[in-house]
């Protein structure tokens, strides 16, 4: 039979993919690369020329242009927003006299969310490996220097790795759901002195005089989005970052994304104080952004970690996903998760020097995790 022929194409925005076409591939498990999220990112200016996120979406289609697989991509002259820290790698290249920048990212832009990257249309016979051919095909045709495919599954990072890319794994911390009746029941699985300092923290936490409510979807309107881009612009302004998103961004996911967007506010009477933002997939709950206006005993803890738990119980989810760093979480019954990326990288020099520090990175990240879990809240069960 003769060989298929594929196209490999750049869009530069995700509305030039047509979004039955592209969620075919990327499916409805995690919310964060379906079509509707990626272009509330693009339509709010939040990924876009201003924050230095170029939309370059990478689609694979067949002779008679059906789309068999996509790639979120954005052409970037910076490292800002990713949340896999390759700063190094650039300064080490550019003194020695290269130019890192401008470079090609996979990824979902300001979001530290593993999911799929490579997507494929089901029943497609397209593999991973032609997936990061196009990738490479993309990156010198554009001039770049590297591909950074960050957050991906597990899967896809070994699948690169044979194709001969470089991986790199990262820690994060997930609660995982073994089937609790409710809150009560998650804290009888912990040893006694956590269980009591997660009481007293949600003691104290509903003691200073608040109401919690969880909102969802056309639920939340706009006083409520426009008092959470303040809590969201008050962390930002507290940790001397850079507010990405923009006030319509928020809005659009309620109206694109409906019950999977779920907002947690905390009330001092008739007025939000606080909000956690939290994505639904279809057995994960997504923790994002947070944000308080003045200083509440443990709120954070209450807002982002306990109230996800309640939900994810309610909802029969099998984890939380809290984002990103946070060693604190262990307490909390967040326990130490590997993150996965792969990169190509053009240049030999370069890439010789990456590789050894990944080697490197590696084993510290082995031994960091091993210890991590040696801290565990939960009892210790005999074999």
């Amino acid at each position: 039979m003769p060989e298929r022929r594929l196209t490999a194409s750049l869009h530069p925005s995700i509305a030039s993919i047509p979004a039955d076409a592209w969620d075919a591939c990327a499916g409805t498990a995690n919310p964060f690369v379906s079509h509707g999220f990626l272009r509330a990112l693009e339509d709010s200016g939040s990924a876009g020329p201003r924050t230095g996120w170029l939309p370059q979406h990478l689609s694979v289609s067949d002779e008679g242009g059906r789309v068999l697989a996509v790639a979120p991509c954005y052409a970037k002259s910076h490292s800002y927003g990713e949340y896999v820290f390759d700063h190094g790698w650039a300064e080490a290249f550019e003194r020695a006299g290269g130019a890192y920048y401008p470079k090609l990212q996979v990824a979902v832009p300001f979001s530290p969310v593993p999911g799929p990257r490579l997507m494929t249309r089901p029943g497609a016979n397209i593999t991973p490996p032609q997936i990061a051919e196009a990738l490479a095909d993309a990156c010198a045709a554009l001039e770049l220097s590297s591909v950074h495919v960050t957050f991906c599954t597990e899967a896809e990072s070994v699948a690169l790795r044979e194709a001969g890319w470089l991986t790199r794994t990262g820690v994060q911390f997930h609660w995982h759901n073994h089937g609790y009746d409710d809150f009560e029941d998650f804290l009888d699985r912990l040893a006694s002195r956590k269980r009591k300092q997660i009481r007293r923290e949600r003691r104290d936490a509903r003691g200073a005089g608040l109401e919690f409510r969880v909102l969802r979807g056309d639920q939340i309107g706009p006083a409520e989005w426009a008092a959470f881009y303040r809590f969201y612009t008050s962390t930002v302004d507290r940790k001397w970052g850079s507010a990405y998103l923009t006030p319509e961004f928020f809005p659009l996911l309620s109206r694109t994304l409906g019950d999977k967007v779920v907002l947690m506010l905390a009330f001092r009477g008739a007025e939000p104080v606080a909000g956690a933002l939290n994505l639904m997939g279809a057995d994960t709950l997504y923790g994002r952004n947070w944000g308080c206006l003045g200083e509440f005993p443990f709120l954070h803890f209450e807002l982002c970690y306990y109230q996800a738990i309640d939900f994810a119980i309610a909802h029969r989810l099998a984890r939380v996903e809290a984002g990103a760093q946070g060693e604190h979480k262990i307490q909390r019954g967040y326990l130490p998760a590997a993150t996965h990326s792969a990169h190509y990288i053009a240049h030999r020099g370069l890439r010789g020097a990456v590789a050894r520090f990944l080697e490197q990175e590696q084993a510290r990240i082995a031994a960091d995790m091993a210890l991590l879990a040696e801290y565990s809240p939960y009892k210790q069960v005999d074999a």
